[in-house]
């Protein structure tokens, strides 16, 4: 009697499923559905019930193979919780994305020993300035992988006056570097909600489903581990849906690859040498975040489908990092012409279902529910809340995943092309037309502008990774960044054949390696690749 596996992929637009057959390794059943932020659940639910469609009886699986993209992508469009970091120590201060990094005198010496005795009162005197302003806190003391007792400490004080989670940096690494330890801490506790939200959407999704067997939760490093491992580690999930794009990207047969997978919010790449994919020695990188995190070696830039575009009052079109949804993905959307403008290039829509008591004690879903989508220029105006606090207000609430941002994007471009059909076509034509106008494009030519510019960052992402290989790691950034200037222009060739995984590779990839002078490989499901690497990596565990 045959058995099978399922693996899923969550990323920050689709959530993939596939189920495989574990004697011979085929395809049985594959599908794609949109991730549903404000409930992951929902998408993974469906995703699962359409492959469990194909009449295969629930017994006859033996687990469920989970990737996600949600780590890196919070990293890479800098969301996440809110963190405090408390180092413990005599050290030169660094910088680190968080709230606020608190230093306090304690510490330990090489040998274990207490460097000096830690400021207790201090740490008691900063913590309630703190209490409504962070989600989680970070602790990292001077050698306490010799000896933690200052950071079991400082743990145990900080929860008799904040109940909120506390990671301690002796538990998430080895290594002795502050800055690393610190930073893998901080990432634990900036990611440890989502993945936790993450975790229980997979539960719930099995019991609408009524599936029940061992999930494995696919770490960076290409390994499986348990639910209750991963909700206590969430960093370890940093690069969870590179090590399955890498795992894909083995079943080629190529020796040596670079294996490029383009997603909605961020297109990753990892080599593959001697048929394996490369582990990274020092842990893994993302954005300003360098960790102890074992991972595969990858780079991951905030460039994908559903990129956000930007028109700037000169004319000139740019690519903004964070993710938006695409015009042609959103529903009952009103017509661009309402609404988007060089200055009004989003628009805000509320999530549905939300509790309504929810809606009352916060004034700007109060003005959504009340008055529907709007951009945040009439929020502002019609609710006095601006600037930097109105931005930071409108952060929170799409990390609480309680609005929405659509905006026009690389895959509005696409349909508007007819590239693509999977959405609105006629409402990103309609956005294309307004934005060509007030950029001096007509909508076609606006449109392979931005495609243009899309491969362009593509092809950047795809150097950046390779020429640290090559050049001490930030020598390269300024010379990738002006390839084409007013005085030369250069051109690389790759010596590596390109695998494209990922729903949007097809659209990019072929002109982004024709400019490389390489070859692209696009292998059978290579759009539900990552699910299949997740699929793959369970059968090993």
């Amino acid at each position: 009697m045959s058995t099978y596996s399922i693996g899923i992929d969550t990323g920050g637009t689709y959530t993939d499923a596939v189920l495989l057959d574990n004697q011979t390794g085929k395809m049985v059943a594959w599908c794609k559905e949109r991730t549903t932020s404000h409930d992951l659940s929902v998408g993974a639910g469906k995703a699962l019930a359409r492959v469990l469609n194909a009449g295969i009886d629930t017994a006859d699986i033996t687990h469920l193979s989970v990737s996600t993209t949600l780590a890196t992508n919070a990293v890479v469009e800098n969301r996440g919780a809110r963190v405090a970091l408390f180092v413990l120590g005599t050290v030169r201060p660094f910088k680190l994305p968080v709230v606020a990094s608190i230093y306090l005198k304690g510490g330990h010496t090489i040998t274990g020993q207490e460097d000096e005795p830690l400021d207790l009162e201090r740490l008691v005197d900063t913590l309630p300035g703190l209490v409504n302003e962070v989600d989680s806190y970070a602790v990292c003391g001077t050698m306490s992988i010799k000896n933690p007792t200052h950071e079991l400490v400082v743990q145990e004080a900080i929860r008799l006056i904040d109940p909120k989670p506390v990671f301690c940096s002796h538990l998430v690494s080895n290594h002795p570097g502050v800055l690393e330890r610190s930073a893998t801490a901080c990432l634990h506790a900036r990611l440890m909600p989502l993945m936790t939200e993450f975790l229980d959407s997979i539960q719930r999704s099995m019991a609408s489903t009524g599936l029940d067997c061992p999930v494995i939760i696919i770490c960076g490093n290409g390994k499986g581990a348990t639910l209750e491992h991963i909700a206590e580690r969430a960093a370890v999930t940093m690069a969870s849906g590179p090590a399955a794009t890498a795992y894909f990207g083995t079943t080629s047969g190529l020796r040596s690859a670079l294996v490029v997978d383009v997603g909605g919010t961020t297109t990753d790449v990892c080599l593959i040498k001697e048929g394996q994919p490369l582990l990274s020695k020092d842990g893994c990188t993302i954005g300003e975040w360098q960790t102890h995190v074992e991972a595969v070696d990858m780079y991951t830039a905030g460039i994908g489908g559903d990129t956000h575009v930007i028109c700037g009052q000169d004319g000139t079109v740019s690519l903004k990092k964070t993710r938006v949804q695409p015009l042609a993905m959103t529903t009952d959307l009103p017509d661009p012409q309402q609404w988007l403008t060089r200055e009004d290039d989003t628009l805000v829509l509320p999530v549905e279902d939300l509790d309504r008591d929810l809606i009352a004690k916060d004034p700007l879903l109060s003005f959504l529910a009340t008055h529907g989508p709007a951009t945040p220029g009439t929020i502002a105006e019609q609710t006095g809340i601006r600037g930097m606090l109105l931005e930071k207000r409108l952060e929170r609430l799409l990390f609480l995943q309680h609005i929405v941002i659509a905006g026009f994007t690389p895959t509005d471009a696409l349909h508007a092309l007819g590239l693509l059909r999977i959405g609105n076509t006629g409402m990103s034509t309609r956005a294309a037309d307004l934005l060509g106008s007030v950029t001096g494009f007509n909508a076609h030519d606006f449109c392979r502008h931005v495609i243009e510019r899309t491969e362009t960052a593509i092809e950047k992402t795809i150097l950046t990774y390779l020429a640290r290989s090559i050049w001490i790691e930030g020598n390269s950034a300024h010379f990738l960044n002006r390839l084409d200037n007013d005085l030369f222009s250069v051109h690389f060739a790759l010596k590596l054949p390109i695998i494209g995984i990922g729903a949007a590779a097809r659209c990019f990839l072929p002109n982004v390696a024709a400019r490389l002078g390489t070859t692209v490989t696009f292998l059978e499901h290579c759009e539900v690749g990552n699910a299949i690497g997740a699929a793959l990596i369970g059968t090993m565990e």
